[in-house]
């Protein structure tokens, strides 16, 4: 048997969480950085950043703040590069949405220097792993990036991302849930016990967001609530670094990627993507595998997305007059030779993916309908 070396980038070198969580985490960053830049994107947490960098300097740091213009896309990063070398910069400080903490971290690893990832919301794991996905600046995925490390330090304040708004973190359940989703599928049965570890600890992570995601996003001030945030920023990091690359996504995620390609009006959030890609996933499982619980699967998700008001349509995310040829384009990209559909169980083309998108759509349609019935027998008696 010939012994295969695997290379682990598990978790951030340093993790602080709490209400408080930024006073704390600020007092680190002097033994890490003097004069970091800080990076962000959204003008609705332009304060957020501004009250880092005012309780920054108390610590003897001097950041450079930098806003990026788009999604984390070599533009931005040659950009941001250039400043950091003529300011003489020592770190990275990223703070934001997953977009933001994912050209933080490529940046720092870039230019080998610290980088603290401080998460503005719930969104994604971003903040956590040692992956950085790149998009043009059209916001279309391009590529994922390996990288050399974890952040240096991540700081999760429950006080900042209690400021977001709720559906970055009924997003930031989708993606996390997907975590068992995917990695259930495409690992088969591991031989490879970390790897059958990191799919347990899905399976249970799956188990408490729907369980919890309900009663969290009706108050915030609850150990439901952090049980999901925690769950959203670090848990499903977590798995993704004992388990490996294939345990962190299949269909869903590529299904993702393809539809990044189409430029619409409406801006989905990539958890809300990656939700509809979990139904048509299942769709493909149900119709190319043996998994008889395929099917019963797919009606529970469903229901848990249609009740967190995540998209179960294409219309939800913004595509109801897509026409069948943007729908093929997006097939040919989720479906391309190193996709990461392909690390399911089964051979899916292009073909079946369309066939599988289209169904789905018509089920989540189906179900919106049955429920306007329903409600409609309730207001009649």
């Amino acid at each position: 048997m010939i012994n295969q070396n695997f290379i682990h980038c598990i978790a951030p070198m340093k993790v602080i969480r709490g209400n408080k969580a930024l006073e704390e985490g600020l007092g680190s960053i002097p033994k890490l950085c003097k004069k970091p830049i800080i990076l962000g994107r959204s003008k609705s947490t332009i304060s957020i950043r501004e009250n880092i960098i005012n309780k920054a300097s108390k610590y003897g740091i001097k950041p450079i703040s930098c806003e990026l213009q788009y999604d984390c896309c070599e533009d931005d990063l040659n950009r941001v590069s250039n400043i950091f070398k003529r300011h003489e910069c020592d770190g990275i400080i990223a703070a934001g949405g997953g977009k933001v903490l994912d050209a933080g971290k490529l940046l720092g690893n870039r230019l080998n220097v610290p980088c603290i990832t401080i998460p503005t919301s719930a969104a994604t794991c971003a903040g956590w792993t040692s992956l950085s996905n790149i998009y043009s600046t059209n916001g279309a995925f391009i590529k994922d990036q390996e990288l050399k490390t974890c952040p240096t330090l991540l700081i999760i304040d429950y006080s900042i991302i209690r400021t977001a708004p709720s559906r970055t973190l009924t997003s930031g359940v989708a993606d996390a849930i997907a975590k068992w989703y995917e990695s259930s599928l495409s690992c088969g049965t591991p031989e490879n016990g970390l790897v059958e570890q990191a799919i347990e600890m899905a399976r249970v992570l799956r188990d408490q967001l729907i369980l919890n995601s309900k009663a969290a996003l009706q108050n915030s001030h609850n150990k439901n609530w952090e049980k999901v945030v925690e769950g959203c920023t670090m848990t499903a990091g977590l798995i993704g670094g004992i388990g490996g690359e294939k345990c962190r996504t299949a269909a869903a995620h590529a299904l993702h990627n393809g539809i990044t390609q189409l430029e619409t009006s409406q801006k989905s959030l990539h958890g809300e993507i990656v939700g509809f890609g979990l139904l048509v996933q299942m769709n493909l499982e149900e119709n190319y595998s043996n998994n008889k619980l395929a099917s019963q699967s797919k009606l529970q998700l469903l229901s848990f997305l249609y009740e967190l008001n995540l998209p179960i349509t294409l219309g939800d995310l913004g595509l109801k007059n897509t026409t069948n040829a943007e729908i093929k384009h997006i097939c040919q990209f989720s479906c391309k030779k190193n996709s990461e559909i392909h690390n399911l169980p089964f051979h899916v083309d292009e073909y079946s993916l369309f066939q599988a998108i289209i169904k789905t759509n018509q089920q989540g349609e189906d179900y919106y309908a049955r429920k306007l019935s329903l409600a409609k027998q309730k207001v009649e008696r």
